[in-house]
């Protein structure tokens, strides 16, 4: 039987096994929905809401380099998604509840406004579901 742990011509510890196909697809499905979002929003109402569409496009960059991350493979790219899934955390949870203490700061949603509440609250979770999948692959 062959080794699924190890990507077969790399050498790389693979990270998109189990759970971790999951994780990926999650983040996939973010990727578009961000992406999607904060494009349309940037190109037809920038000036309506700056920063929330920005945060929206940030967003979808995080969630770009955690899924490319978790494709990749190996340690580097498992540290990486690591760093960068605290980091989408820390952003969820600032701007979740700057959201709430000031929504007129935010004349439209962000993608982590009050915590992901129009996502399912899927922003929240993810970036935590991630750290604990990333820190079980060491």
């Amino acid at each position: 039987m062959p080794d699924t742990t190890t990507a077969p011509s790399t050498g790389r510890k693979r990270l998109v096994s189990g759970p971790g196909l999951l994780l990926v697809w999650l983040y996939g499905v973010m990727v578009v929905g961000a992406v999607s979002r904060s494009a349309y929003q940037i190109s037809t109402e920038y000036g309506r809401a700056p920063l929330a569409y920005s945060l929206s496009a940030a967003a979808a960059l995080a969630y770009a380099f955690i899924t490319y991350s978790l494709v990749r493979g190996g340690e580097r790219a498992r540290k990486a998604a690591l760093v960068c899934c605290a980091a989408e955390l820390a952003g969820v949870l600032v701007v979740g509840t700057w959201t709430l203490a000031r929504p007129e700061a935010f004349p439209d949603a962000t993608v982590w406004s009050d915590f992901g509440m129009g996502y399912l609250f899927i922003p929240v979770i993810l970036p935590i579901t991630g750290m604990l999948w990333l820190r079980a692959k060491r």
